[in-house]
Order: C-alpha cells, then structure tokens, then sequence
C-alpha cells in the first residue's frame, strides 16, 4: 500500500484523533509534548504533500473509495499545499515558542481542556483547506470555530471573554451567510461537490438563484476573513488571546477562509456568472484599498502593541484582496504568495512578543522599552520580521509585494492609483513598525531585573527570522506553489 495516497486524510484524521486522547492527560507537560508532536507531524505531511502535488502526485482522495459526487472526496492541488504549510506551520511554531507562556495563561487543570481543543482547531483548519465540497467545509469550519474560541477564552485576562463573544457572533453570522449560500447551490443543482457544482451550474439558464448564492457565501466568508469593513472582531481577539494563540491564529485563520472565499469563488461563480469577474473586480478593488489605508492608519495611532498588529492584518488581508481582485496570473500569484509570507512575518512577530512579554508581563503602551538593547538577539529578530512586513528587499515581504506592483503597472484601470496606495501604506507602515522600534532599543527600560529568556521560544525565533530573509532571497517551493495555485484558479474563469 502507497502510504502517500492516503495523505490528505492524514493531515485531518491524525490531530482529531489524538485530540481526544490529549483530554485524558493531566498532566500539562505531556498534553503539551503531544500536541507539539502531533503538530509537527501535520507540518511534515503538509511539506510532503507539498513536494508530491509540484511532482504531479494525483489531487483527488475518495473517502472510503467511493469517487464524488457519489463519495466524499478530499483535494489537494498547489493551492491547498501552500494554504496546509501555512496552518500546520503556525500551529507547530506557535506551540513550541509558546511553552511558558501558555503555562502561565492557562489554568494547569484546564491544560488538557486546551491542548485538546488546539488539535481540533488544527483538524478543522486542515479540514476546510483539504474538503472538496462546500458542506464538509461548513462542518471543519465549525470544528475550527468553536475550538478557536475555547483557545481565546483560555486567557487569564478576563476581556478575553467579551472579545471572544464578539468573535463567536460575527463568526456564527458569517457561518450562516455561508451555509444559506451553499443551500442554495444544493437546492439548484443537488450536489454538493466543488468540482461537480461548476458542472452542473452552467446548465442552469436563471442566474438569480446563483447570484444570490455567491453574495451569501462572499459575505459570509469576508466576515471569517476580516475582510474591511467586516474586520470589527479581529483587534480584541488578537488583543486578548494568549499570546500562542493569537501566533497560531494570526498567521493562519483568515489565510484558511481566503482561500476559501478565492477557491469557491474561482471554482464555482466566475465560470457560470457572465459578468461576475467585472463585479468581483469592481466591489473587492475598493475595499481592498479602502482596508489597506485605514487598517495602517489605525495601526499608527494604536500604542497597545498586539492590537497595533492586529490592525495590521486588517491592511495586509486588504494586499492580498487587491491582488486577487486584479484577476490576472500575477496578481493572483502575489495574492496567493503574499498569504504565505504574511503568515511567515506576522507569526514571526507575535512569537517575539511572547519572548518580549516574558521580560515585561502585561502589555502596556511602554512594556516593550528598552528589551532590545536588552536582548539584543530577540529585538533583531523582531527588526527583520518587521523590515519583511513592509516589504525591504532581501526580505520574503519583497517578492509578494513586488509581484504585486508588476501586477499593478499591467493591469488596465487606474494603475497610478493602486500604486501609490501600496507605496504610502507600506511607508505607513514604516511608520508602526519603527514606532516598536523605537520602543524597544530607544527608550528606557522599567524592568529592573531581566528574567530568563525561554530559550525555546527563542530558537524558534530566530528560525523563523532567518526565514524571513531566506525566502526572501531564494523562494523556492512558496514561490512555485503561488504561481501554480494562480494559474489554476485562471483556469477557472470565463
């Protein structure tokens, strides 16, 4: 038997699997280790996986050998690969840096509880990016929603319990936005398979039904992905999860429900639509700019340094709507590179924070001063993750951003205009970044007695600094998955 055809299902039955025996341990270090192995586990399929699709390895996996639309069917093509590294990266990253930090967030009897609820949120990250049908990415979405917000609730700061709330509202609307859509598309053509829906959809001569469909699952999904104006729960929610969490979140969760917005879009609507592309275009373009501004100008106004972040996600999340929006390799190329190198640089920054905040304690406006001079490794480390984020050249943040003003001076509309957003937000980025900056090697510092610094959170640190500039410089497999991922989503379209 061929170990490697049966992958896919791995990526999603291995977490779910040893979730529950995670919840038997009470011991917190041992939920740890195997939340940790398990992690690093999907993070090795995932690069297998990887390998095997840029090899011309087989996509489609039928559950139980039954082929769709008969059968459930899992699918991984480049876009998924590059959308798996991404998640089971975060997740293993975030555990291991996260060590001590988490011991201090989380209660030591409920350790279990959130370790287990971890993998869950794993299994159904990896569910929803693996799923070939639009209601078993409903049902992983719910599994990754509902363990999500069990993990930010897990703080020990009690604001955790209104952000998450908020969370849980906005995200059981979009939910539901997004299952009225998929109802709709079953009530139309009786399927529910991805691949089975474009077929079936282009013989049905009233558009109406469809185009309702695409406006609830759209909808549905900005608001999962914080789309702007749909971006109201993620400042809070980064904010006041533990610091692990908002890592593991951070680099991943609105990444898993863009590529789900992209993929249903590409795969389903913009065949069938005759002028969808035109509105796609029309209605993301402006929002995407509008989020990209206003996302960093909160940014720079905002002293608490995880929310400064935050807000930052709300203008990157905006790139990669404005490339995507361009419709063409290379914007889609940009978008889809742009998700990886994000993930890579924002995880790299929330995993300095956690080192950070182990010689600060609480974040407050001026926890940070002086830590660099301090710990001079940990403030570098921050200082290239930084430089990546707004795109320095030498930095994986370049290449994404460079794909995207190539798309940008081709693309036949107001080019001048997309341009210079990108160019003053990344100088407004400049901005945030260097406002940390500055805290940490130019101000004084009041923590009288350093405490140590965890040293495994700092290996992973600089791991994945070094990362930042490796992929930056050769980027290789993220790189060739991006590109192959925009000419299938192309391939898609009328």
């Amino acid at each position: 038997m061929n170990l490697a055809l049966h992958y896919p299902v791995l990526q999603v039955i291995i977490p779910m699997l040893v979730a529950p025996i995670a919840l038997l341990i009470q011991q917190r270090r041992l939920a740890w280790y195997l939340a940790c192995a398990t992690s690093f586990c999907a993070f090795a399929l995932a690069v297998t996986i990887a390998q095997l699709v840029i090899g011309g390895a087989s996509e489609a996996y039928p559950l139980g050998g039954w082929p769709a639309p008969f059968g459930i069917e899992l699918r991984v093509d480049s876009f998924s690969a590059i959308v798996l590294i991404i998640v089971s990266g975060a997740s293993t990253a975030a555990l291991l840096a996260g060590y001590q930090s988490l011991a201090q967030d989380v209660d030591e009897h409920r350790a279990n509880l959130f370790y287990s609820a971890w993998l869950l949120a794993l299994a159904g990250l990896s569910g929803i990016v693996v799923a070939a049908d639009a209601f078993n990415i409903f049902v992983f979405m719910e599994i990754a929603s509902l363990a999500s917000y069990v993990l930010i609730a897990g703080s020990s700061d009690r604001r955790a319990l209104p952000a998450v709330f908020k969370y849980l509202i906005m995200g059981t609307i979009g939910a539901t936005f997004y299952l009225i859509g998929v109802g709709l598309l079953y009530i139309m053509t009786g399927t529910l398979n991805l691949a089975d829906l474009e077929t079936r959809i282009l013989t049905i001569d009233n558009q109406a039904p469809t185009l309702m469909a695409a406006g609830f699952i759209s909808v549905g999904l900005a608001l999962k992905a914080a789309i702007f104006p749909l971006h109201a729960w993620l400042p809070n929610t980064y904010n006041y999860a533990p610091h692990a969490v908002t890592a593991f979140l951070a680099a991943c969760s609105t990444k898993v429900a863009l590529y789900v917005f992209l993929r249903i879009d590409f795969f389903v609507f913009q065949r069938t639509l005759s002028e969808h592309a035109a509105q796609f275009s029309a209605y993301l373009l402006p929002l995407a700019i509008l989020g990209i501004l206003f996302g960093s100008a909160m940014a720079i106004r905002e002293p608490l340094v995880k929310r400064l972040f935050a807000w930052s996600s709300v203008a990157q999340i905006g790139y990669i709507v404005l490339g995507a929006s361009l419709l063409s390799h290379e914007g889609l190329s940009a978008a889809v590179l742009h998700m990886f190198n994000h993930a890579l640089a924002k995880g790299t920054i929330f995993i300095a924070i956690i080192v950070l905040a182990s010689q600060s304690g609480m974040l407050t406006p001026d926890a940070f001063n002086g830590l660099g001079r301090k710990s001079p490794v940990v403030g570098i480390a921050f200082v290239v993750a930084g430089l990546s984020l707004i795109g320095i050249p030498g930095t994986a943040g370049f290449v994404s951003k460079w794909l995207l003003i190539e798309a940008i001076l081709k693309y036949q509309g107001e080019s001048l205009i997309l341009l210079v957003v990108v160019l003053a937000s990344s100088l407004m980025t400049v901005v945030y970044v260097g406002k940390v900056c500055e805290s940490l090697f130019f101000k004084t510092s009041k923590t009288a007695t350093p405490q140590a610094l965890p040293i495994l959170a700092v290996v992973i640190l600089l791991i994945l600094s070094t990362a930042n500039l490796a992929f930056g410089l050769a980027p290789g497999l993220p790189y060739e998955l991006a590109n192959r991922a925009a000419s299938l989503l192309l391939e898609h379209t009328l």
